[in-house]
């Protein structure tokens, strides 16, 4: 008898791969979803490229639960290590079903798949594929329909090999926890449970991005509430925070699923072989009034910048090229370890590449950075997905600001100001709104993501290209259409 017979929607369950190496790859299994039964046995299973599989298993003990103090939703971390560096694998997500006697055997369901690379040992060279990072930032579920998760599928399966993501920086708002006046509740277990759903749906509509390639992902405030971690914000929505008991528990519930479902680690450094260096920085949870980050991780960043021997990529939840926000804080709202961040980042000499998104919009600027020849090439993506409704007034479209960087309203010792270059080329277009739209009533930057791709030339140099992609329209081959008119590139220093 066909084990078809007896298939059930599997979409609650979820298959995530986070961090990847050269040799090593964690796999994030589960739900997050409060009504499925934790398996008293389950199995992932990974492919390598020569058939050869390897298998651990989860039996009950094994599972963890996300959130403290919520009994239902549970995980699974699996590490598969000594795998070999470059190589292309699959993983498949199992549970056991015991037999019914006289209607159905025992079998293994399979419930999610994945596919990812291991990180190579340097940048490819010329005529081969580029290591292509997939960039992409801010996503409100409610209009989306599966366009972005799917788009992005397409690009990785069926994209130009030059363009096809390896790996995925999700630099933060992988979900907005603050919009909705259920957000007003003073209970705290209704704080977690809600908490806990807008993750199951989100990672539900995202899962062809996190089950493709490695995943690192930043927070940013909508992961925990708006301009986190104060409070301080007249928006009606985020009113009850201003009670010790709401703020604790929401705190709390959001820092669980930051650290249990996104996986993120304060900061996160790897290098390609002697050809590109990265750095991912948490610059969310750990900010309060006195900097954006801890005065130990901060010294980290700053020692990787001044070690650099080669391109620097930064990724952050927000941007650096920024004016002085007066309604809630940028990087800039901390002018004096911004500034040490900036001195940092030019004492090398190298190009520094900076991945973000938050405003929602996309766009890539220049600057020289510093005295020593290096420049700072920002790349911002957002959104995934727009805002809605009342929340849709929350839109933006890129501009030519700030003319300067660093922004004339700072200082930096030994960083004069320059002029910044911005080419209407590389700004993701917008579409317009009607004030009268229950929908969009503003115009918005177009739903993309964008790819980042690094290889050496014929010189030896790191070339850099980008592109944008739009995540609600198809072209030829239905893959996602290109949103810049040509292919952004750059020799790096």
């Amino acid at each position: 008898m066909s084990n078809e017979l007896f298939t059930t929607d599997t979409s609650q369950w979820t298959l995530a791969i986070h961090r990847v190496t050269a040799t090593e790859a964690q796999v994030w299994v589960g739900t997050l979803f409060p009504t499925l039964k934790m398996p008293d046995l389950a199995k992932v299973v990974l492919t390598l490229p020569d058939g050869t599989e390897r298998v651990q298993e989860i039996r009950r003990q094994d599972w963890q639960r996300p959130f403290r103090y919520v009994r239902q939703r549970f995980y699974a971390l699996c590490t598969f290590d000594d795998l070999p560096p470059a190589s292309a694998c699959e993983v498949r997500f199992y549970r056991w079903v015991e037999s019914v006697a006289g209607v159905m055997p025992p079998y293994w369901q399979d419930l999610r798949s994945g596919y990812f690379s291991t990180l190579p040992s340097g940048l490819p060279g010329p005529g081969e594929k580029p290591f292509v990072v997939g960039l992409g930032s801010c996503f409100f579920r409610n209009r989306d329909g599966g366009h972005a998760a799917s788009a992005y599928k397409a690009l990785y399966e069926r994209g130009p090999l030059d363009v096809r993501p390896d790996v995925t920086f999700l630099t933060g708002d992988q979900v907005y926890l603050d919009i909705g006046f259920d957000s007003l509740s003073l209970v705290p277990s209704e704080i977690r449970q809600r908490i806990a759903d807008d993750y199951a749906e989100n990672w539900r509509a995202l899962g062809s991005i996190l089950n493709r390639g490695g995943t690192w992902m930043l927070p940013d405030d909508h992961e925990y509430w708006n301009d986190f971690p104060f409070y301080d914000s007249p928006l009606p929505t985020l009113l009850a925070l201003k009670l010790d008991k709401v703020r604790n528990s929401w705190t709390k519930a959001a820092k669980d699923a930051v650290t249990n479902i996104q996986g993120t680690r304060p900061l996160e450094i790897f290098s390609l072989g002697d050809d590109l260096s990265f750095c991912l920085a948490d610059l969310r949870s750990h900010r309060n009034k006195h900097g954006f980050i801890s005065k130990t991780l901060f010294a980290q960043i700053r020692d990787w910048a001044a070690g650099l021997t080669c391109p620097g990529v930064l990724a952050l939840p927000q941007p650096l090229i920024v004016e002085r926000n007066p309604v809630e804080r940028n990087l800039l709202s901390w002018p004096q370890q911004y500034g040490d961040l900036l001195k940092a980042l030019a004492s090398s000499g190298h190009d520094i590449i900076l991945l973000s998104g938050d405003v929602h919009f996309g766009r890539i600027a220049t600057v020289p950075l510093g005295d020593k020849g290096g420049s700072l090439i920002e790349v911002i993506s957002s959104p995934l997905s727009n805002l809605t409704g009342l929340n849709g007034f929350a839109t933006a479209e890129w501009k030519k600001k700030p003319a300067k960087f660093p922004d004339t309203s700072i200082q930096v010792p030994g960083l004069p100001a320059k002029t910044v270059q911005y080419d209407k080329t590389f700004g993701v277009s917008t579409r317009k709104g009607h004030p009268l739209s229950f929908v969009y009533p503003r115009t918005r930057t177009r739903e993309h993501f964008m790819t980042v791709g690094f290889a050496r030339n014929a010189a030896g140099k790191v070339v850099l290209t980008v592109n944008a992609w739009r995540a609600r329209e198809r072209g030829r081959n239905n893959l996602p259409v290109r949103d810049f008119r040509r292919q952004f590139s750059r020799v790096l220093r």
